[in-house]
């Protein structure tokens, strides 16, 4: 929950426009699900604020991926890296 809005729909769809296969998984939810997703905004020469993004559709469900079916994996920024590095 709470990505970098551009850094998730961008490479998703980015990807997806090239042909490729991808799926969107978060840990304890499921296909169907969405995240809600933040925008950043710098404002003034140091600080930035937090804005609501997108909700975003989950394609697969986290337990039931296979890593080794997969290429790639790509993890936006924004709060996610944080929740999931903890």
């Amino acid at each position: 929950d709470y990505m970098e809005d551009y850094e998730v729909k961008v490479p998703f769809q980015s990807l997806q426009a090239l042909g490729c296969h991808v799926d969107a998984v978060c840990p304890s939810k499921k296909a169907g699900d969405t995240c809600p997703t933040a925008v950043h905004d710098f404002e003034g020469d140091q600080t930035y604020s937090e804005k609501p993004g997108h909700n975003f559709a989950l394609t697969a469900t986290f337990d039931d991926v296979d890593a080794s079916g997969y290429d790639a994996l790509v993890i936006p920024g924004g709060r996610s890296p944080e929740y999931l590095s903890l």
